[in-house]
């Protein structure tokens, strides 16, 4: 017969603190395990260690697995005798089964190994390995160092009687018939390719042949817009008379950009870089200063004040035209060492006499108290730093002035030149350059040359 028990029902717990406010719900399973004492936790380990050494002792009682008999015979002969291999595999690695954690590996298994028939074989091991001595495996990361008795090697013996070694995974990688790329050949230079006393330079021979200024040719020829019979040239080269030199349409587009300017300079200036606090002529080449009947057109810009230089000089206490330019063509036309363009200037003198001439009434004309004689003189047959001055073309343009066509420009040439013949230069101007003339061009204004004007 069953038997009912009936208990009393648990009074529930306060959910209100002793202030009256209500308690936080309980939180997690409510109930802790209980915690095991010393001597539990130290029998539960106790326990664990004996089960695994029970475990690793059944792994080793395991009987290995069974070897093949033919290889094993095979490795039980000489090594002489064991028949070829059929060469690496693909890669040049070797292929090894790493060990399963069910099969341990076991080094105490390995048959040994006849080592003493290895002295037999010809040379070293594979990989410059001693056989005699403990082999050390090298820590990863490290190289492996090989061919470490190579000063075993007889002294009598070539270093060139061993073929080349060859990385057969390279070979294995690339595919069949690999050859290695052919070097391309270097291209000399052609500016070495000749003597240096055949040929000129080629910005020289560019100056000769009135293509631009050396200069001018050495940055066309560093752009690489210039080309010696097809090819394209390089600074310093050296040509022969007969090359034929094009010119890219780009360097005669920028070189068409350049300009020409025509001065009317006063006196107090000087023709190039300033000195004795004397400004250079460049400066009165200023928007205000243009003149306002420039028949060129030309609009100015910034880029006409880059590079512009003169073209020729002209004294401090002279006045006149003065070509300013960026065209080494012009300054070349102007100035060069072969240079035949006129220059004419208006002299104003005074007739002063020489030690030993007759002396001249007072009040005479310069052009009556000069004689024909020295006038010739002036024409042809003067010297100036031990050298003959062209032929000029000097003649009277009024009583008190001279008219001077020159084809050279030495410094102060006119003004020694007439003090050669008892003459004082009171004032010079130079009104003509060519074929352009000063004209009505104001003093100390400008204009542009205009496309169609050539000196």
């Amino acid at each position: 017969m069953a038997t009912l028990t009936i208990k009393n029902k648990k009074p529930a717990a306060k959910t209100r603190n002793a202030d009256g406010e209500k308690r936080a719900p309980v939180r997690g399973r409510g109930v802790s395990n209980p915690r095991p004492s010393l001597s539990k936790a130290q029998a539960d380990r106790a326990e664990r260690e004996e089960q695994f050494q029970k475990s690793q002792q059944q792994r080793n009682e395991r009987p290995a697995p069974q070897r093949n008999a033919q290889r094993d015979a095979s490795r039980d002969g000489p090594r002489d005798d064991r028949p070829g291999r059929p060469g690496p595999n693909p890669g040049g690695m070797r292929q090894e089964r790493p060990p399963q954690r069910s099969e341990p590996f076991r080094r105490d298994e390995r048959p040994d190994r006849p080592r003493d028939e290895r002295q037999g074989r010809p040379g070293p091991r594979p990989g410059g390995l001693n056989p005699d001595g403990p082999q050390q495996r090298a820590l990863r990361g490290e190289p492996v160092r090989r061919n470490e008795h190579r000063d075993e090697r007889p002294a009598d013996r070539p270093r060139d009687d061993r073929p080349p070694r060859v990385d057969q995974r390279r070979i294995a990688n690339r595919g069949p018939n690999f050859e290695p790329p052919q070097r391309p050949q270097q291209r000399r230079n052609p500016a070495r390719e000749m003597a240096p006393e055949d040929g000129e330079r080629l910005s020289k021979r560019m100056g000769q042949l009135k293509l631009a200024s050396r200069r001018e040719a050495d940055e066309w020829i560093a752009a690489g817009w210039v080309r010696v019979n097809g090819k394209v040239a390089v600074l310093g080269q050296r040509v022969h008379d007969d090359a034929q030199i094009d010119i890219d349409p780009a360097a005669r587009q920028q070189q068409a950009q350049l300009v020409t300017v025509l001065l009317h300079k006063p006196i107090g200036y000087v023709s190039g870089q300033a000195e004795d606090g004397y400004e250079p002529a460049v400066v009165l080449f200023q928007p205000e200063n243009r003149w306002s009947d420039d028949p060129s057109g030309i609009k100015p810009n910034a880029g006409h004040h880059r590079n512009l230089a003169p073209a020729g000089r002209l004294d401090i206490d002279s006045t006149g035209l003065l070509v300013l330019t960026q065209d080494g063509r012009i300054a070349r036309v102007l100035i060069g060492d072969d240079s035949d363009v006129e220059k004419e200037y208006l002299v104003r003198v005074e007739f002063v006499g020489m030690p030993g001439d007759d002396p001249v009434p007072e009040g005479t004309l310069p052009n009556a108290a000069l004689s024909n004689n020295k006038l010739a003189l002036l024409n042809h047959g003067l010297e100036l730093d031990g050298e003959v001055l062209k032929p000029a073309k000097v003649s009277w343009q009024n009583e008190h002035q001279l008219r001077f066509v020159l084809r050279e420009g030495k410094k102060r040439q006119i003004r020694r030149m007439c003090e050669q013949v008892g003459l004082k230069v009171v004032g010079l101007k130079r009104v003509r350059i060519g074929r352009i003339p000063l004209g009505n061009l104001p003093v100390g204004q400008w204009r542009y040359l205009a496309p169609w004007e050539k000196f």
